[in-house]
């Protein structure tokens, strides 16, 4: 599903620093909220996502998932009809009589989400009442949060940001008073596993994840607790992480060989790890990486590519594809440009980029069929205009569903990058 707003145009262009910034306000494409469930419910494995809303919000999640219609996920949608929307039923019975009926079914339920969507929020169905309602109904055995996946919000992505930010609140706080590092954002399990045998290596720990993998193994947080970023799109979950009194560290995200190097550079400065220890552990890993991006260094450097703001992704994606594989970036474009958690990034990105914030679709995509870029990263909803235009593109969202991150992925990460350059050159041999 893809969600089309339409607003008053606006763009201007700003000079910030050494870059050119075009801010735009108008007709966006994004895919909804609620997308985020898909990997959500495969990461936090005792939780459930109860999607509160209609049946298009149903195929989207059943459609982007790919389930078969015999396997039983953890995820599943409390269908408002029409009547409901007409507010000729009690909302909150119907929805107090589900979840009943649902934990009775799935009595392995740990943690169950009340995901908030465009039609529940349209008539002010108030979840946050009701989660804790049902939670004091449940408890011990249940914990029930909500958050909104709804498709108004600023991309796809925001649905993490979302339900990680809904779990501060009831993660413990600290009891020791030794530093602990907390990796904020969803990472494939082998990803994970790769960073804590680095930490390890390093020094570094105790580590945690947030989100943890079952949902009884929340991390504690405290003054004493550091964390890093693994996503760039975390902007409430990291708010709520400080209020907490967490302390960011400042670091670009863990794209590629340089990416990955200056993130746990800075778990490293924290932690007070000498740099030769530093450089002995992390040698190995880096050689074998940049030993793996040369093929694909050879097939993208030179080649011209446009980002549309999807994601948030674009601007570490940006800053990789430049630096590591020598692509010129013709436009970076992002749905938001959080400055403080991308300074770094921007600081890496070659002088004069130009980048948008926002979104004027139609604009956007004048200037990209001037450009006539090689590759484009878009949305789904762009992809199949723009292949029958001629132009290749590359789908955002498949940045999100695959490892990308830490030394073993970036050369997967190269990878995505090369495969449609790769079919396109086949398609017209």
């Amino acid at each position: 599903m893809t969600v089309r707003m339409q607003a008053c145009a606006a763009s201007d262009a700003v000079r910030e620093d050494t870059h050119l910034t075009i801010r735009q306000s108008g007709q966006r494409e994004v895919f909804c909220g609620l997308t985020g469930i898909v990997w959500l419910h495969r990461k936090i494995q005792d939780a459930f996502f109860l999607v509160v809303g209609s049946r298009t919000c149903a195929h989207l999640i059943q459609s982007a998932a790919g389930v078969m219609i015999f396997a039983e996920p953890r995820f599943a949608t409390a269908i408002m009809e029409e009547k409901d929307l007409a507010g000729l039923t009690d909302a909150n019975i119907e929805l107090d009589r589900i979840v009943t009926q649902l934990i009775e079914r799935r009595p392995d339920i740990r943690l169950l989400f009340l995901v908030g969507s465009c039609p529940s929020e349209v008539i002010k169905l108030d979840l946050s009442r009701a989660a804790l309602r049902l939670s004091q109904k449940f408890s011990p055995d249940v914990r029930i949060l909500n958050y909104s996946g709804s498709g108004i919000e600023t991309t796809f992505t925001q649905g993490e940001d979302a339900c990680l930010a809904s779990l501060v609140p009831v993660i413990p706080p600290t009891v020791a008073s030794e530093c602990s590092l907390l990796i904020v954002g969803s990472l494939a399990d082998v990803v994970e596993d790769q960073f804590v045998r680095l930490f390890e290596s390093l020094g570094i720990g105790p580590v945690q994840f947030l989100p943890p993998r079952k949902s009884t193994a929340l991390p504690s947080v405290g003054p004493n607790t550091r964390f890093l970023l693994a996503q760039p799109f975390l902007a409430d979950t990291a708010r709520a992480l400080e209020e907490r009194g967490a302390q960011r560290l400042v670091a670009p995200f863990p794209l590629g060989v340089e990416g990955t190097t200056r993130w746990l550079a800075a778990a490293a400065r924290a932690w007070g790890v000498d740099e030769a220890l530093f450089e002995k552990v992390t040698q190995p890993y880096r050689a074998r990486a940049q030993r793996a991006l040369t093929s694909y260094k050879h097939e993208l450097a030179g080649r011209r590519i446009f980002l549309f703001p999807d994601s948030q992704l674009e601007i570490p994606l940006a800053r990789f594809l430049s630096r590591e594989l020598a692509m010129e970036l013709i436009e970076v474009g992002t749905p938001y440009l959080h400055r403080a958690h991308l300074a770094e990034e921007l600081e890496m990105l070659p002088a004069g980029t130009t980048l948008s914030e926002g979104q004027d679709v139609d604009l956007q995509l004048d200037r990209c069929r001037a450009a006539r870029p090689d590759l484009v990263v878009c949305g789904l909803g762009l992809a199949n205009p723009l292949e029958a235009e001629g132009i290749t593109t590359k789908w955002s969202i498949e940045l999100i569903f695959t490892p990308i991150q830490g030394y073993d992925q970036a050369a997967d990460l190269a990878e995505l990058f090369a495969r449609p350059l790769v079919r396109r050159a086949r398609l017209v041999a």
